[in-house]
């Protein structure tokens, strides 16, 4: 049993932008795709495709790169963990990097960037950061 799967997936694309490689495949879950989707709408990644193969699903990230092959994200990191939860409402949101990154926040009304909850006035767990 994975005691933090948000921080297993973003250390698989950590590694994975390391390496050089052009997607990664992390195991599939409900939240990661929801995660995977604020990535996507934020323009950190170009895309991630479900591949439902049985009881177990796998998520395929494809990375998205500059005019010049220069990675797009170049931090990942975990903010709220299973042992310390960290709740923030609309006006104590973190800025990532004076806001080129986003703070991927679960909220009641789904997993939004900070932006998005800026705009909608909601707060909720800070999952993780990205630049």
């Amino acid at each position: 049993m994975m005691t933090d799967p948000i921080a297993d997936m973003l250390t698989r694309m950590r590694n994975a932008l390391g390496s050089g490689a052009q997607n990664c495949v992390v195991p599939g879950s409900r939240l990661k795709v929801a995660v995977l989707d604020a990535f996507k709408r934020e323009g950190f990644i170009q895309g991630y495709e479900v591949a439902a193969d049985g009881p177990r699903s796998a998520v395929r990230i494809d990375f998205r790169f500059g005019p010049d092959g220069e990675r797009v994200i170049s931090s990942l990191a975990r903010f709220s963990k299973p042992g310390c939860r960290r709740y923030r409402g609309c006006n104590d949101l973190p800025k990532v990097r004076g806001g080129l990154g986003i703070a991927v926040v679960s909220t009641n009304q789904g997993v939004l960037s900070d932006r998005e909850c800026r705009q909608r006035k909601v707060g909720g767990e800070v999952l993780c950061t990205v630049d």
